[in-house]
């Protein structure tokens, strides 16, 4: 195994640790900590009445708060780690009174484990979020308890216990409960830590041997506490259905749903790797079905929190274009944005419309804007939204626990 680590240190965990102690967050760190804060509180209030909240309602707070934030899959995604970073470690930082540096260690430490681990974990079926989430808490935890880096390192070597979780859950309630447990389990390693604990510090690096292939680079020099930012999401599902509802609205714009005939799309594999459904029979299944999310594309323009119900699944419309879709994939692909994303769109009368995209909306190369931000926050929690915008990580506890959303999703 090749780790890129300084001389002084011997393992991951220990690397990882001394680089979480040391860091120091700058003016751009601390601003896409601040929107990862509006933005996860923001998805929390969309699930706050989902049926999963209420199911884990007797869970610790981080666990449940975590699933809250992750259930509607309207969260923000590290794109070289495919994880969702922010539903991981602002939770944890509500729930162990963690700050902006408390975040961004935790974030740190996700962002460089997940993209040592690679696109051949995900590949695999690993849900990234779960794998890396509870040495990520862990981080959260221990800094906001003020571990040093010795007790911190021993705390993310006894998270990896709980490092699991699978994609065969998307569509699933295991989804979302599969991250809030391994963020529960992430601060309970460092409460343990804290307690005087021990560990085998070598563990984080078995364990990346046993998930992933070498080298594993956790760019410990990269300046950014968080490399390669953070992508926001536009629509409320799976990051791989960003791009292609995008595009196919842009396509079909003007166009009556009843006029189209037929939906084309071409995009390699990679950037199907999380859609695991094709028939949906639910609004989570929904999520990850890209028939699905190129018929609503069509059917309703911008997809929103309805496009994605259980109702929107049975919508003989939506069900009559989700089965005129036909995919067209290339084989091979490292990542979810690979290469770009190409629709058709052909008509009763046998006319065509096509079009292109590369990046979608809100990505870190087509940053989401403040006013989309605010309107998004507005979509999910509705006359609480001014609160959300103006939140400071102090209000974390009481904006979870009293997070009533504009629509029961």
């Amino acid at each position: 195994m090749t780790l890129q680590m300084s001389a002084e240190v011997r393992t991951a965990a220990q690397s990882l640790a001394q680089w979480a102690v040391d860091a120091v967050p700058g003016t751009a760190d601390l601003e896409l900590a601040q929107i990862a804060l509006i933005d996860t509180v923001a998805v929390a209030a969309a699930g706050a009445n989902h049926p999963v909240t209420a199911l884990v309602a007797e869970l610790p707070a981080g666990a449940r708060w975590a699933a809250q934030a992750h259930v509607v899959d309207y969260d923000d995604l590290h794109l070289p780690s495919t994880s969702h970073i922010s539903t991981v470690c602002v939770p944890a930082a509500a729930a162990t009174g963690g700050d902006a540096g408390a975040y961004l260690a935790g974030a740190g430490v996700m962002a460089r484990l997940g993209a040592a681990l690679g696109w051949s974990h995900y590949s695999r079926g690993w849900h990234a979020t779960s794998t890396t989430a509870p040495m990520a808490a862990a981080t959260v935890a221990g800094t906001a308890m003020g571990l040093d880096a010795d007790r911190l390192a021993t705390a993310m070597a006894l998270a990896v216990s709980s490092a699991g979780g699978v994609q065969r859950a998307f569509g699933s309630d295991g989804k979302s409960i599969q991250v809030g447990l391994a963020v529960d389990a992430g601060i309970r390693a460092a409460r343990l830590a804290a307690a005087g604990a021990v560990a085998d510090l070598r563990v984080i690096d078995a364990w990346l041997d046993l998930v992933s292939e070498p080298p594993f680079d956790l760019a410990l020099d990269d300046p950014a506490m968080v490399p390669g930012g953070l992508a926001v999401k536009v629509y409320p599902c799976c990051y791989a259905l960003q791009r292609p509802i995008a595009c196919v609205a842009e396509v079909a714009a003007g166009l009556a749903s009843e006029d189209v005939e037929r939906i084309d799309i071409w995009l390699t594999e990679s950037a199907v790797q999380p859609l695991v459904h094709h028939r949906p029979t639910s609004g989570l299944e929904a999520k990850f079905c890209l028939e699905h999310a190129l018929a609503v594309g069509v059917t309703d323009g911008f997809a929103g929190f309805d496009s994605f119900s259980d109702a929107s699944v049975h919508r003989p419309e939506v069900a009559r274009l989700t089965r005129s879709v036909d995919i067209h994939l290339t084989p091979g692909g490292n990542g979810l944005l690979e290469d770009s994303v190409r629709v058709q769109v052909t008509t009763t009368d046998g006319r065509t419309r096509s079009g292109e995209i590369e990046l979608p909306p809100g990505a870190p190369g087509r940053p989401v804007t403040r006013e989309h931000l605010a309107q998004k926050v507005r979509d999910c929690a509705g006359d609480r939204a001014d609160a959300v915008l103006a939140a400071g990580w102090a209000d974390l506890p009481a904006l979870f626990e009293n997070a009533p959303t504009a629509k029961d999703v």
